[in-house]
Order: C-alpha cells, then sequence, then structure tokens
C-alpha cells in the first residue's frame, strides 16, 4: 500500500492491539506504536502481553505476513488512531493527559487529508479540545485534517469477533470528518456504522456503560437487602425474570473493569448535580466490595472463636470478571486485599487465568477449594462451577457460583 494508506495505533494494551490486529487481517499495513520496549519487542516476535483468545495466531500471521509492527515512536502515516488510556486524578477526575500526549506526539507527522481518531473513552469535548490543540500548532491544516471520535465497544474475551460485528458510533468534528471516519471503519467493519457528532458519540460510550452500572447497582443492592432477610437472591431474581417485562441483572461482587466500574465518573466528573442516579450507583457497586470484604472478615472472626484457630481461606478470583486475565479495577483484587491486611489466617489466592502475581501467591483452584475451612468466590470463574458443593466449609458465594444452595 502506500504510506498514504498507512494506519498508526497510538497505544498496544487491551483495545489498540486487537484492534490494530484485526484492521492488519483485512488487509491494512499497520504500525502500532507504545512506548513499552518491551511491548513492542513482544508484538514484533509475533507474541502478545495479554490474555484475549484468537489474538495470538492473528498477532503471528500479520506479523509474519508484513502488513503489522511495532515501534516505541510514531512515524508518519495516512490514519491516526489513539488507543491510550484516560486515567483518573484526584477526585475521579478524568485524566485526558495521556490522549493529549499521543497527539502531540504526532502533530508534526500530520498532513491535509490525514484521519485522526480518537478512541479512547474521554470526557464529553475531549476531541474538539485534541482539535483545537492541533490546529494552534498546524493552523495550515484547519478545514485540512479530519477528526473524529469512536468508542470501543467490546467484551474481553470475545474481543476478536466483536470488533468485526459489533455497531459502531461515529462522530467527527465536521460531517466530512465523519464521512471519512466511517469509509475508514468499513474498510474492517462488519457491523453496522452509526454517524453523529464528535460530542454525541463521546457522550454514546459513558452512556452505554453508566447504563449497566446503575442495572447491576439494582442487582447489588437487591443481594444486600436479600442477604439481610434470609433470601436467596439467586432464585429471586431468577423469579422475578419470569415476567415478561422484567430483566433484573446478576449481582457479583462489585464492578471492575476499565468501562464500567470507570465511565460513570466521566459524566458525575463533569455533570456532579445532574448525575444524582449515576453517582448513586458507583456508591453501591463500590460498597459491595466494602460490604463482600467485611462478610469474609466477619466469617474469619466466628470460625478462630468457634475453633480456637486461624481458618485456611480461600479467595477464590482476581479478575474483573469471569473467564478473563484483566485484574483493572477488580473488586475482588480489592476484597483479597482487604480482607489479608486485617485478618490473620492461613490465605489461598486463586487466579486460574494468572500464572503468577506481583503482590498475592497463587494457588491451585482445587486444592485451596478442598483444603480450606473457609471459601469466598470473588469471580465466578468457569473452573469453580466444575466443583462439588461443600457442606463442611463456609461458602461465601458473592457470584452465584453455587445458586440454588
Amino acid at each position: 500500500m502506500e504510506s498514504t494508506e498507512q494506519i498508526l495505533f497510538l497505544g498496544l494494551g487491551y483495545i489498540g492491539l486487537p484492534t490494530a490486529a484485526v484492521a492488519a487481517s483485512k488487509g491494512l499495513q499497520v504500525i502500532g506504536v507504545d512506548i513499552d520496549p518491551q511491548v513492542v519487542d513482544t508484538v514484533n516476535r509475533g507474541e502478545i502481553h495479554i490474555v484475549e483468545p484468537g489474538l495470538r495466531e492473528v498477532v503471528r500471521e500479520v506479523v509474519r505476513a508484513g502488513r503489522f509492527r511495532a515501534a516505541t515512536k510514531p512515524v508518519a502515516s495516512g490514519v491516526y488512531l489513539i488507543v491510550v488510556p484516560t486515567p483518573f486524578k484526584g477526585n475521579h477526575e478524568p485524566d485526558v493527559s495521556y490522549v493529549e500526549a499521543a497527539t502531540r506526539s504526532v502533530v508534526p507527522l500530520l498532513k491535509a487529508g490525514d484521519l485522526f481518531i480518537i478512541e479512547s473513552t474521554s470526557p464529553v469535548g475531549t476531541t474538539d479540545r485534541m482539535a483545537r490543540l492541533i490546529f494552534s500548532e498546524r493552523p495550515e491544516l484547519e478545514g485540512q485534517l479530519h477528526v473524529a471520535y469512536c468508542p470501543e465497544r467490546v467484551l474481553p474475551g470475545n474481543v476478536l469477533h466483536e470488533l468485526v460485528h459489533n455497531d459502531r458510533v461515529i462522530g467527527g468534528i465536521d460531517e466530512a470528518s465523519t464521512q471519512r471516519a466511517m469509509a475508514f471503519y468499513a474498510r474492517f467493519v462488519e457491523g453496522a456504522l452509526h454517524p453523529t457528532n464528535a460530542r454525541t458519540a463521546e457522550m454514546c460510550k459513558l452512556t452505554e456503560n453508566s447504563s449497566r452500572d446503575v442495572q447491576i447497582a439494582f442487582a447489588n443492592e437487591l443481594s444486600l437487602i436479600c442477604a439481610k432477610a434470609g433470601i436467596n437472591v439467586w432464585e429471586l431474581i431468577e423469579l422475578a425474570n419470569k415476567h415478561p417485562r422484567v430483566h433484573i441483572l446478576q449481582p457479583g461482587s462489585g464492578v471492575g473493569g476499565h468501562c464500567i466500574a470507570v465511565d460513570p465518573y466521566f459524566i458525575t466528573a463533569d455533570f456532579p448535580s445532574e448525575s444524582q442516579l449515576i453517582a448513586k450507583s458507583r456508591e453501591i457497586n463500590n460498597y459491595k466490595a466494602f460490604w463482600c470484604a467485611g462478610q469474609v472478615k466477619a466469617a474469619i472472626q466466628r470460625f478462630k472463636v468457634t475453633q480456637g484457630r486461624p481458618p485456611r481461606v480461600a479467595l477464590m478470583g482476581l479478575a474483573f470478571k469471569p473467564n478473563i486475565d484483566d485484574l483493572r479495577e477488580s473488586p475482588a483484587k480489592y476484597i483479597a486485599s482487604k480482607v489479608m491486611e486485617g485478618e490473620d489466617a492461613d490465605y489461598r489466592i486463586v487466579e486460574p487465568n494468572v500464572r503468577e502475581h506481583s503482590v498475592f501467591k497463587l494457588a491451585d483452584y482445587r486444592k485451596a477449594y478442598a483444603e480450606s475451612d473457609i471459601i469466598a468466590f470473588l469471580v465466578a470463574h468457569k473452573e469453580f462451577k466444575t466443583l462439588e458443593y461443600r457442606d463442611d466449609a463456609v461458602i461465601l458465594d458473592f457470584c452465584g457460583v453455587f445458586k440454588k444452595q
């Protein structure tokens, strides 16, 4: 392909790497940029540094075919995609400094006719702000450079399929930018492409995950009520969902990950007076993890009193959701840390999707389950659902591994 057809991805994380690999697999010439040399070296060997089913095979294929390579510095291309993290600062205030740094790194490379896309989750107005930054340094590009926002909406564990088949919302800073971005995504996305403006596209991503957070908060609040009322919350929800217009989600040990546990704060930070329900839902879901930790600690204390010794405790799962290795914003990880810092016990920390952890010494899930006096299920990994229920242990099932017990 011509150099003007080259696609540059800035950020090779959980979204950037799969998207770059998928684009390359569809015949595009792709360069992925990451500030971590180890990530770059790993990708250029045709290997991956994250866990995602099927991704290693795709990366290996496109690297060997010469359609995908990684680098530590950006190079002149035709399309630039910003896929970097947007962490928090202060009191859950979104930090767009990574987006800004990535933008500044390519400003000298941009030329008329290029397409600049932000995929990173961002506060409303970020795309317009980055456009102003670009045009302040390169005023000759105003009206000549296409700038758009297109959020990802994929499920970890099924990213490769969803990158291709999910619908995409695409919003440019003007109509020409929207159409140029839609033409780009049409080259590797089979889902429907929905045009809008940049601010609406930014808000759409935040709205989708805030909606999920509110729904989960209802289920988690229900689980707290049921625990106090002596009701099996799993049976209750199953029965309530028999109503044709009711669909209650499943409670868990909290809400984690880089989307649902994060995106609502992008709204509450900018619209604190208007986002009452969204803010309260965040509080409930954060409290659920705190409550779970309290339940485990109370069980440990009861065991010490009744048995006269510290218990063997299995904490089952560290990931933020089932069947993945991603520990970002994980309530399970928080619960494990909170319990272990305050209670004397013999702990077995289990996470079948991670080989080793810098803080926790990990145990085999079967052995930990069989040997422990208290077992707290923090994540409903598929491996845990193969275990037989133990009547001779204290089982704290926060995520419905044994729903009928």
